[in-house]
């Protein structure tokens, strides 16, 4: 069924679904979920709206019940976990190629994919201030080089100030306005091996924190990979074991300890997103999560 013009502004979500159909029914699904909250707000009113908007609850009814052993589905916290996760490895993988001076197809859909995750993770509640800057630094960016590759121009490798039109009419979204914002989207270690400086990178946004691990999901498109990597076998990359906090090993509960209900949800939230990242073999952020959530849990405090 056709999308009808008025719900123009929802089609790349639903493209995104669509492309995840099979490689991961969790980021279709809620991509779909996104859809459909969002449909309902532009246009539910006409016939033809109402029609598609209707046929889109059905298809995610269905979704639910194929998918109703996933707790990323059945348990809101841990989709949101996962989602997040998918988002935020899709946007380092692109920034990584970008910071190298990697530009093709490939890096500038997975910015824009990205920006797109970040939306929907609106379904789980209001944004952090990180993912609202994220999004807008990744859609930037996706619109920025996709234009500089499209005129012929070098685009600028790594962070640099927003100028100019943020959105790009090739993604679907309203040109925005004139606008300079410098923005430096945080170099997690040892993610970004390619970036030019050794240095940590100086932003009003040095606080934002991101989970280590810069490779592409293990579903990222790949409709034009680099030229380089078509001769060049990959070569597996040893993994370097995080430290463990010897603190917490063998550690028991204080005996004064009283944990109120949300520090039993956050202690949750950091298992949940320890068990997502492991689902990328991301041992580092898997560690760091469970270590937030034994000291909580151990001691009353993060």
């Amino acid at each position: 069924m056709a999308l009808p013009p008025q719900l123009k502004a929802i089609q790349h979500h639903l493209r995104t679904a669509q492309e995840h159909e099979k490689r991961d029914p969790v980021v279709a699904y809620y991509c779909r979920l996104y859809a459909m909250q969002t449909g309902m707000k532009l246009d539910s009113k006409t016939p033809e709206c109402r029609k598609f908007l209707v046929k889109l609850m059905d298809q995610l009814e269905t979704m639910k019940k194929d998918l109703v052993d996933n707790e990323s589905i059945s348990q809101e916290i841990v989709g949101n976990a996962h989602v997040e996760n998918y988002a935020l490895k899709m946007f380092l993988y692109a920034d990584n190629e970008d910071r190298s001076g990697r530009f093709h197809k490939n890096m500038i859909k997975s910015f824009y994919t990205s920006s797109l995750l970040f939306d929907v993770l609106s379904v789980f509640g209001e944004l952090s201030e990180e993912n609202i800057q994220h999004r807008k630094y990744a859609k930037w960016k996706a619109a920025y080089i996709h234009n500089c590759l499209k005129n012929g121009e070098t685009p600028q490798a790594g962070p640099i100030g927003m100028e100019g039109e943020v959105y790009d009419d090739e993604f679907g979204a309203e040109g925005g306005g004139s606008s300079h914002v410098p923005y430096d989207p945080p170099q997690s270690q040892p993610s970004f091996h390619g970036h030019p400086s050794n240095q940590a990178p100086s932003s009003n946004f040095s606080n934002i924190q991101i989970p280590p691990g810069s490779h592409a999901p293990a579903n990222t498109p790949a409709e034009m990979p680099h030229p380089e990597a078509q001769s060049v076998k990959p070569v597996p990359v040893p993994r370097t074991m995080p430290v463990v906090d010897p603190s917490l090993l063998n550690n028991t509960q204080e005996g004064d300890v009283r944990l109120t209900p949300e520090d039993f949800t956050r202690a949750q939230k950091y298992c949940k997103y320890a068990g997502s990242a492991l689902q990328y073999e991301d041992v580092s952020t898997a560690v760091q999560n469970l270590q937030k959530a034994l000291k909580l849990l151990t001691t009353g405090k993060e």
